[in-house]
C-alpha cells in the first residue's frame, strides 16, 4: 500500500487523523480515466501541506546535530536545552 493509496487515507480516516497527502499524476490519470467510477479527487490543502513539509524538514535537520538524533543528554531538561541550542544554531545559520 502505497503512501497516497485509497486504502492508506481511508486507513487515516478511520483513525480521525487528518492528512494532507497530495494526489499523484499517474493516480489523478487512472482516476479520471476510469470517470465517474474513479471517485471524487481526494481533499487537499495546498497551504496545509507547505507549513507541515516546513516543520518535517525543521525536524530533519535537527537529527543532523548527534548529540539530538542519538539523546545523549540524560534529563529531559538538558535535552531541551539541546534542542533550543541547535533550532537557535539553524536560525542564525538561515539569516
Amino acid at each position: 500500500m502505497t503512501y497516497s493509496s485509497r486504502g492508506f487515507r481511508a486507513y487515516l480516516r478511520q483513525l480521525g487523523i487528518a492528512h494532507t497527502i497530495p494526489e499523484k499524476t499517474d493516480q489523478r490519470r487512472h482516476r479520471l480515466r476510469r470517470g465517474y467510477h474513479g471517485g471524487r479527487p481526494p481533499g487537499f490543502d495546498r497551504e496545509t501541506y507547505r507549513r507541515r513539509n516546513l516543520i518535517e524538514r525543521c525536524f530533519n535537520r535537527l537529527k543532523g546535530f548527534r548529540g539530538i538524533a542519538a539523546r545523549y543528554e540524560k534529563t529531559a531538561t538538558s535535552y531541551e536545552a539541546a534542542v533550543t541550542l541547535a533550532s537557535f544554531l539553524l536560525w542564525a545559520r538561515s539569516v
